[in-house]
């Protein structure tokens, strides 16, 4: 393999998915839901970059994307100079060998007829053609790598825990030792105790191998722990990014301010708990979402600019926001968005 000539492995520029709705007997397309709609972001080799957003944002949409499971609207993929849009079958099937998947439900995920050999097996069997015990030992030493037992080899998902049944499906996900991990809501349906443990396995397993994670997450807290930077989704567009202790401690965009607002304090006694800030309103459909700032019909900062003009993703801080008190509210210097008061009339609630 060649030496990179870049230290961004992954590299996603305009990215977009809308999926058509159809109805009446010829079946025609009514409206579309723009589920993904014009994406910018890189990971960097080594690196950990966490994607968050509420349910609905378009965040496992967008780790399907990239692993070209489901198809573009529009947009470009590059991976490690590559632009995997183009490839075809073939060269995508080899691909995805340096590009794999860790999904939410560990259960679902596995075949329930197919032995731990097998599951984690099939993808050596695959694109290495190991064979009986040479593809038996490679997938001990998998089992062995994310903590569990040989003896493990010949049993059936249903003999494992949650916590067990999601380090099976990592390790299958490492078994052709990729260069990009996507990992889709990967503690989300385990218990608070299982999920540290199979974080710290995954930042272990990034600090042996060099591994880029792209983790996705509706869980700001667990984000934190895993993340070197941060992008935020809100109704299929990034709207905040930048370095992890940036966004916790100086976040840039109001709808980033709200979801840090919502994590519980385990000790209030101990611990200062942020001001909750209750958005208005609901959240619009994606089948047509707001005119301008898409955020701007709950935001408590809402100016007559946010309802006509869309923001773009600009510099602010050390990261990047797409929010025009950037560009017409006092002091973004230093302070937090709450430390903002709008500058132009609120629109009406």
């Amino acid at each position: 393999m060649t030496e990179p000539t870049s230290d961004t492995l992954l590299e996603v520029s305009g990215l977009t998915k809308h999926f058509p709705v159809r109805g009446g007997v010829l079946q025609r397309t009514k409206a579309r839901v723009r589920a993904v709609d014009g994406l910018d972001f890189t990971v960097r080799r080594g690196e950990t970059l966490g994607l968050v957003g509420e349910s609905g944002s378009g965040k496992s949409t967008t780790g399907r994307l990239v692993l070209r499971l489901i198809e573009p609207t529009a947009g470009r993929v590059v991976f490690d100079g590559v632009d995997v849009l183009k490839l075809g079958r073939g060269a995508m099937r080899d691909m995805r060998s340096r590009m794999q998947m860790i999904f939410q439900d560990p259960y679902s995920s596995l075949d329930p007829q197919a032995t731990v050999a097998d599951s984690i097996g099939e993808p050596l069997s695959v694109h290495e053609g190991l064979r009986g015990a040479k593809r038996d030992g490679r997938v001990v030493e998998l089992l062995e790598r994310v903590g569990l037992k040989p003896q493990h080899l010949h049993r059936y998902p249903y003999e494992f825990s949650g916590g067990q049944r999601q380090r099976i499906c990592i390790a299958r996900a490492l078994a052709l030792k990729p260069d990009l991990l996507v990992c889709d809501e990967p503690v989300s349906a385990l218990d608070v105790s299982i999920q540290a443990q199979v974080i710290n396995l995954l930042k272990s397993i990034q600090r042996d191998t060099g591994i880029s994670l792209l983790f996705i997450s509706h869980d700001l807290s667990v984000v934190r722990h895993v993340s070197d930077r941060i992008a935020v989704m809100y109704l299929g567009r990034i709207v905040e990014i930048g370095d992890s202790e940036q966004i916790y401690t100086q976040p840039r965009h109001p709808y980033t301010e709200t979801l840090l607002s919502a994590i519980p304090v385990p000790n209030p006694v101990t611990q200062r708990r942020r001001e909750r800030i209750l958005l208005r309103g609901e959240p619009p459909s994606p089948l047509d979402p707001p005119s301008g700032c898409r955020f701007h019909t709950r935001c408590q900062y809402a100016m007559d600019v946010c309802a006509v003009e869309e923001p773009v993703l600009a510099p602010a801080g050390r990261g990047s926001s797409a929010c025009h008190l950037h560009d017409y509210g006092p002091g973004l210097g230093g302070g937090t968005v709450l430390d903002l008061e709008p500058t132009h009339r609120p629109v009406p609630a």
